[in-house]
């Protein structure tokens, strides 16, 4: 038990977080010495201000080595300077996060390949008609069965991976403007992962010796991810598990049901989470869970494996990062199910306070003090089954005085893929490209990213996304960011009171939120699909469109591939935290001015949401004036 003053604690949870409900539970926490990720960031002060500022290296046993002027130590043992040894680090962050995203598409392709052969465990196709349309893309003969036609497209995308091609065919969807640019700046990805391997290569010591020439690099394997590894994840994604339409649901700490066995599904591949829906709803659990003195079985996302879950079926959120000891800190959590990406390595930890297992299921995420249980495409069923019912049989195992449920959940609308927006708009673009040129829309903004402890939990992402509404900026969201609005009430049709009155005027004429929830993080994917339909609508490039991406609250290097591949495709994009590169001049000049004359596109760093908003705001009205709008 804590015993913090009762003023500290308020003073602790109201600079934490605007999750009202998160906010109950952090001070529960507090009260209980739970830990949270908050505390170990309040541990970690002040931070190493070589590693901020990216001027620390440990590439090599040479080192590692620091860049401290005013003591004269201007380069490494190896020789590297400031730029080179920032730019290197950037490039390395970078690419983990492409790796991440591009070997989640891999998995969700094999797993279309097994299907195609008839050796998955209890995977279907669920949309034929985009599994034929892609196929059409590739040249893949479609007047025969979908299961032929599927072997043969997941082949098709599992060769993007390698090098023999030469250039990703996914590529052929950006605007001729647009793929021109890349031909022109030597930045069309050949492949996702001769990119990524080429980037690892180029920070060994000894090769990467120029920033500028290291950091082009970086833009092409950031395109190999979203236009190849991450575009390949959701495409896929949706032909075994269903194209999104938009749906209703809720969403916060308050979905935990007291008289429930309460299973989270945590991270980013959607494969496991899908079987644990159909082994849930089985008859078998179902009477398995009664027997235990439950009245049913309660599914709940988290991050993006709750999005995926979300949009296609309904299934209610926690919420996003920051939420996911909290929800374990309600004590009716009867298990974590987790795969990978974003999981705290410390959620074990957390757990033992409680009765809750931590069930991890990927190889390549193994988590010291969980429950493991062996999970691939092949033992998809028996897997899911085996974890449902481990959960179950926990139920009676929870402590009911430790229970700690913060409140109600809130309404939310999801599931707004390219399809079902154009759907909405009456099967095409046209109708929202003519908002946009009479005014009513101003523009449009992805915002996406995670949550970070140096911006206040949530804040970064609602701020900025109710002032860009307010000034008629329709908004398109993933991720966290998607989360935090929707636990804010932004996803709804409701909210379009919030907007301008041209978006407003919109939202209310088609039905929509003026804020859209496009999927998890590897959906960015889909923001680059709908940015150049628009384009192509309108015949122009997409650095000529009057939109833009924010990443308020971003923290990992998965975000770092995005951001640099919505600008290499012509996307002003604003951070929120500053990246680690504020050791070089050169760096910084080079993201934030010298991409303009590449791909004429740029960053911008700006932690005040407001003042995000302001920079967003003036660079839509600037397009829309060369657009003669």
């Amino acid at each position: 038990m804590s015993l913090m003053n009762p003023k500290v604690i308020h003073e602790k949870v109201e600079e934490r977080t605007i999750d009202e409900l998160a906010k109950k539970t952090i001070e529960h926490c507090l009260k209980e010495g739970i830990e949270t990720v908050w505390d170990r960031s309040e541990m970690q002060e002040p931070q190493c201000k070589w590693c901020s500022t990216g001027l620390s290296c440990s590439r090599c046993t040479m080192g590692p080595c620091r860049i401290i002027p005013e003591r004269n130590r201007v380069r490494g043992v190896c020789g590297a300077d400031a730029d080179l040894i920032v730019a290197r680090n950037l490039l390395d962050m970078l690419t983990t996060g492409a790796a991440a995203h591009s070997d989640h598409g891999r998995e969700i392709a094999e797993t279309l390949l097994l299907v195609g052969k008839g050796e998955s465990s209890g995977y279907t196709i669920k949309d034929t008609e985009k599994l034929f349309a892609i196929a059409e893309e590739y040249n893949i003969p479609t007047d025969r069965a979908a299961i032929e036609v599927a072997h043969d497209l997941a082949l098709a995308f599992l060769d993007e991976f390698g090098t023999i091609k030469g250039e990703l065919e996914l590529c052929r969807r950006a605007p001729d403007a647009t793929y021109a640019i890349w031909e022109e700046a030597g930045i069309l990805p050949r492949g996702i992962d001769r990119e990524i391997v080429e980037a690892m290569h180029r920070v060994h010591m000894g090769v990467g010796a120029h920033y500028a020439n290291m950091l082009l690099h970086g833009l092409r394997t950031a395109l190999g991810d979203g236009w190849g590894g991450s575009m390949i994840g959701t495409e896929v994604s949706d032909i075994l598990f269903g194209t999104p339409t938009p749906v209703e649901s809720m969403m916060n700490l308050g979905v935990i049901k007291e008289d429930q066995v309460n299973i989270t599904l945590h991270g980013h591949n959607p494969m496991l989470s899908e079987m644990i829906v159909e082994a849930a709803e089985s008859e078998v659990m179902q009477a398995l869970a009664k027997k235990n003195g439950a009245t049913g079985i309660n599914l709940i996302g988290l991050c993006c494996t709750g999005n995926e879950l979300l949009m296609r079926r309904g299934i209610p959120m926690a919420g996003n990062h920051f939420n996911q000891e909290l929800v374990i800190a309600t004590g009716a959590l009867d298990a974590m199910i987790v795969d990978y990406q974003c999981i705290f390595p410390s959620l074990p930890r957390t757990a033992s306070c409680f009765h809750t297992k931590i069930i991890s299921t990927s190889q390549k995420a193994k988590i010291p003090g969980s429950y493991y249980v062996e999970f691939s495409p092949e033992n998809a069923t028996e897997a899911a089954e085996t974890i449902v019912m481990t959960a179950v049989e926990n139920f009676k195992n929870r402590i009911p005085e430790r229970i700690f449920i913060p409140g109600k959940p809130v309404a939310v609308t999801a599931g707004f893929s390219v399809e079902a927006i154009t759907k909405a708009l009456g099967g095409t673009l046209q109708p929202l490209v003519d908002a946009i040129a009479s005014g009513k829309i101003r523009g449009a903004v992805g915002i996406v990213g995670c949550n970070n402890p140096k911006i206040k939990h949530d804040y970064g992402h609602v701020t900025l996304a109710k002032e860009l509404i307010k000034h008629d900026i329709l908004c398109v969201e993933t991720g966290c960011a998607a989360v935090a609005s929707g636990k804010a009430g932004l996803l709804t049709p409701d909210a379009c009171f919030l907007a301008g009155d041209g978006l407003k005027g919109i939202c209310k004429a088609v039905g929509i939120p003026p804020v859209l929830h496009m999927g998890s993080c590897v959906d960015c994917s889909r923001i680059l699909v709908l940015l150049a339909a628009l384009a192509n609508t309108l015949g122009v490039g997409i650095h000529q469109l009057p939109v833009a991406g924010a990443a308020p609250e971003w923290y990992s290097q998965k975000a770092v591939s995005i951001g640099a591949y919505f600008v290499a495709s012509g996307v002003y994009t604003v951070l929120g935290p500053m990246p680690n590169i504020s050791g070089s001049p050169a760096v910084i000049d080079l993201l934030t001015n010298g991409l303009e004359g590449v791909v004429n596109a740029k960053f911008a760093v700006e932690p005040d949401p407001l003042k995000a908003a302001e920079l967003i705001i003036t660079h839509i009205e600037e397009k829309r004036k060369a657009l003669g709008i």
